[in-house]
């Protein structure tokens, strides 16, 4: 078995608002998660093919260089149909808003959140930014300007 190493966490200031008192801070659910739950500040009914923007009672101060990415829970995705429709959404360093999961119900019933609810989760990861060189021509590759299904994925399915 591989021994666990640590990695060193980085700072992430988090500032709790009024509607988040009493919740649960942004937790990870075990010591292997990539991903940290976060909570529902608010009860909602979501009709089938709603989407509604759930406050979480937080805003946080990310560090420059990196970026905090919204990924939908799984289970709710598979057992309930309801799924961060930005997949990953991003949370840019200099953003000081409350932290709201925009989520949509895929299903065929109403999906009630309730207060607490954990609703997504927040991954820190780094961001590197492009500094573009305009061309005149690209380097060849194999596949070319070979746009979707190119490759023959979805043909062998057939």
């Amino acid at each position: 078995m591989t021994e666990y190493v640590p990695v060193d966490p980085v700072s992430v200031q988090i500032k709790r608002l009024p509607n988040g008192a009493g919740l649960d801070m942004p937790a990870y659910a075990t010591r292997g998660s990539a991903g940290m739950d976060v909570v529902a500040a608010e009860a909602v009914a979501l009709a089938p093919g709603e989407r509604h923007a759930v406050a979480t009672g937080f805003a946080m101060a990310i560090p420059d260089g990196f970026e905090i990415q919204v990924r939908p829970r799984s289970g709710l995705a598979l057992k309930h149909a309801v799924t961060v429709p930005n997949t990953p959404g991003t949370i840019n360093s200099d953003y000081r808003g409350e932290l709201k999961i925009i989520l949509i119900n895929h299903g065929q019933s109403s999906f009630a959140i309730e207060r607490g609810d954990r609703i997504a989760q927040l991954v820190l990861a780094p961001v590197v930014q492009a500094a573009w060189t305009e061309v005149d021509e690209l380097d060849e590759t194999e596949r070319g300007a070979g746009g979707f299904g190119s490759t023959g994925g979805h043909a062998k399915l057939v």
